[in-house]
């Protein structure tokens, strides 16, 4: 997939890196399954007595999925991605028919190996970079082998 410049994105850091993908699974929609949704968002305060009704369905693979056949699941371990919200253990969605370019976070293999990291150009310098200044960015030479699998779209982790 070519690179696109999207919108300009800060400076690198020079440190370590590592984030690994642990597993992959396809999206395979079985049935429909629309949950309640309150009308009203919820604030963080106390809540107001008279939004305590539910009257709309919410289908999580409709709000989630926007391409269901370019659409997979990837758990991920390491600690590179913290301060974008991605923990280890996390289960991201990645969607394929959407175009890679500057800032967005991707699954990426870089000489075979699977990786997650955010897209940054730097001049003409491509980079796969780290959310978490403990750990390198990635430089891509021309000599390496690039594959962007697709685009995370989706965190999806237990709140403690």
């Amino acid at each position: 997939m070519p690179l696109k410049l999207c919108y300009p994105k800060g400076e690198v850091k020079q440190k370590k890196m590592k984030l690994t993908v642990t597993e992959i699974y396809s999206f395979q929609q079985r049935t429909k399954m629309p949950l309640p949704i309150a009308l009203t968002s919820v604030p963080a305060g106390f809540p107001s007595p008279g939004d305590d009704y539910l009257d709309k369905k919410l289908d999580l693979n409709e709000f989630l999925i926007e391409h269901p056949s370019a659409t997979f699941f990837v758990r991920v371990k390491g600690e590179s991605m913290i301060q974008a919200g991605i923990n280890s253990g996390d289960i991201l969605i990645v969607d394929r028919a959407l175009e890679p370019c500057q800032g967005k976070v991707v699954i990426a293999a870089i000489d075979g190996e699977l990786t997650v990291k955010r897209i940054q150009r730097i001049g003409e310098k491509l980079y796969l970079a780290a959310e978490n200044p403990e750990f390198n960015p990635i430089e891509i030479n021309p000599e390496q082998s690039l594959r962007i699998w697709g685009i995370v779209t989706y965190v999806i982790h237990r709140v403690e």
